[in-house]
């Protein structure tokens, strides 16, 4: 009788296999997205299937992404690159490094109308080129014959030339406009502080944005007092021609 049972019962590994065999099938169900119908059903329904299976995409679990993958042959023709240490300030206001060739195509995509150079010398020719074929205006705020001129650019900017720039700033027929120096760092961290101060940040959120620029070797500190030191009110603001963030700003 022990025998009988014993060769009526299942061995374990066989019950083993049919479990993963079980297993194996219900986690295809799953990925497909549909129960398979019985081979019985009438024609319409396997009409409706067929169309079901056509709407359901394999959905790939680790990215949870349904779309089929994309094969690159090849390089875009067009490269998109920003200058260095490019980055939105506020709606339509942007800052920089100075571009070199290779930005032309990103500032293109900005369709610029003015650009602020705050260093002491004059930019490359490439980018003098670029803004007279594109009429893009070229502010020299840091280069004036009048307010003197910054010539050593280990200096702080003076303080007629923030003023020089803010002033090109809260004017919103400037607009769009690009900030930007040699590495995009000090001198466009000092403009953008004063900015910052004129629309009621504390220092301490304006240090934290320059010093995010600045790179490893960190602010220097008389950038940072003299973005505390400069007196917002030598700015002249006319708020029917200011961008309208600088006018909620100044309504805080």
């Amino acid at each position: 009788m022990a025998a009988q049972t014993e060769r009526n019962s299942p061995k374990l590994p066989e019950v083993l296999e049919d479990i993963i065999v079980a297993n194996d099938q219900s986690e295809n169900n799953k990925r497909i997205g549909h129960i398979p119908t019985n081979s019985g059903s009438d024609t319409d329904g396997n009409d409706e299937e067929d169309d079901d299976e056509e709407d359901h995409i394999y959905i790939n679990e680790e990215t949870e992404s349904g779309r089929e993958k994309i094969l690159i042959s090849h390089a875009p023709q067009e490269r998109i690159v920003p200058p260095l240490n490019f980055c939105p300030v506020e709606r339509y206001l942007y800052r920089s490094g100075q571009p070199s060739p290779v930005n032309f195509p990103f500032l293109l995509n900005l369709n610029l109308k003015t650009i602020i150079w705050l260093a002491n010398e004059e930019p490359q020719d490439t980018l003098l080129e670029f803004c007279d074929t594109y009429n893009i205006s070229l502010q020299f705020a840091a280069i004036n014959p009048d307010g003197g001129e910054d010539d050593n650019p280990w200096d702080g900017l003076t303080e007629h030339s923030i003023i020089n720039a803010l002033q090109t700033i809260v004017d919103k027929k400037n607009y769009p406009l690009l900030v930007c120096c040699g590495m995009g760092r000090h001198r466009t961290g000092t403009v953008i502080g004063c900015l910052r101060r004129i629309m009621g940040w504390n220092l301490a959120s304006v240090s934290e944005e320059y010093r995010r620029f600045t790179g490893s070797r960190g602010g220097r500190i008389l950038v940072e007092l003299l973005i505390e030191a400069f007196d917002t009110k030598m700015v002249q603001i006319a708020r029917d021609d200011a961008p309208a963030w600088l006018v909620t700003a100044l309504n805080g």
